[in-house]
Formats: structure tokens, C-alpha cells, sequence
């Protein structure tokens, strides 16, 4: 509104109060709503006499074309392509088999890979799967611990060199 807390709004209200009185007071409140009502339909009033120029001048399909150029979704490459009054020749279309000849190359060879690939997984699997015993032997005996390399003796370092003492000189 106006900028105005609820601390200004019962300051105002308390100073209505007296300086205006008890019995005038609901006059007041009606006639500043019925001039506050009047003021709203003026500017409501305005408002669609502008958007009625507006529309009567074309603004809005200016606007509304430049809604569309700003945003790359709408307005894309097809869109360019009809202003322009290009459209794809043969090159293009030459070029666009070509590719779609190469992505299906690609992709066969990618599926070929995968399925080689699943093959030697599954021959290494099939391969390193433990062999079960067919005859299960009636007692084994327990396996012997190995014995733990033993770890090379820590190598000594050098015991360092106390440096030289200076020789005294006469001073």
C-alpha cells in the first residue's frame, strides 16, 4: 500500500478516532471505500483501454514472436530453416544416411563386443568354479600350517659422521 505497519495504522486509526469522533467515524470509512472503490475501477478502466490499443496496433504478436525467438525450445532450427526458406538437400539427406549407416554399424559391433565380452566372463567363471569331489575321502588329514617366510633383517644404516672441528685460528 502506501508503506504503512500496523503500528501507523492504529496511530492513524486512534487520531481518526478523536479528531473526527465516534459518530462520524463509519460516514468517514464509508465514503473512503466508496472514493477508494471508484479510484480501482479508473485504473481497471485504463488498463484494458491500453491492452485494447495493443491489440488493435499488433504489439501483441510482436510480443508474442519475440516470446517465441527467446526461447530455444519453441523457436529452434526448423523454425530458422522456414524464415530463411531453406530446407535440406540432397547433401544433407546424403549426409543424415550416412550417419544413420554408421550408428547401426556401431551398434552392431558394440553388441557383437558385449556379447564376447559375457562369453569369456563366463568361460573364466566356468573355469576358476571349484571341481567337486566325486568320492569324498572318509578322513582327511588336517593341512599343515605353512611356515611364514621370514622377513629379511633390517639392514643397519651407517652411523653418521661427526663433522670436522675447526681448526682454531689466531684471532
Amino acid at each position: 500500500m502506501f508503506g504503512l505497519g500496523w503500528s501507523e495504522m492504529v496511530l492513524v486509526a486512534i487520531v481518526a478516532l478523536i479528531v473526527i469522533g465516534p459518530k462520524d467515524l463509519p460516514g468517514m470509512f464509508r465514503t473512503l471505500g466508496q472514493f477508494t472503490g471508484k479510484a480501482k475501477g479508473m485504473a481497471r478502466e485504463f488498463s484494458r483501454a491500453m491492452e485494447a490499443a495493443a491489440d488493435e496496433s499488433g504489439v501483441k504478436d510482436i510480443s508474442s514472436s519475440l516470446k517465441a525467438a527467446a526461447n530455444p525450445q519453441k523457436f529452434g532450427v526448423d523454425k530458422i530453416r522456414e524464415a530463411t526458406g531453406l530446407q535440406a538437400g540432397p547433401a544433407t539427406r546424403e549426409l543424415t544416411e550416412e550417419r544413420a549407416k554408421a550408428k547401426a554399424k556401431a551398434s552392431e559391433a558394440m553388441a557383437k563386443a558385449a556379447t564376447e565380452r559375457k562369453a569369456r566372463e563366463a568361460a573364466q567363471a566356468e573355469a576358476t568354479k571349484p571341481v567337486a569331489d566325486p568320492a569324498p575321502a572318509t578322513k582327511k588329514a588336517p593341512a599343515k600350517k605353512a611356515a611364514a617366510p621370514k622377513k629379511p633383517a633390517a639392514k643397519k644404516k651407517p652411523a653418521a659422521k661427526k663433522p670436522a672441528a675447526k681448526p682454531k685460528g689466531d684471532a
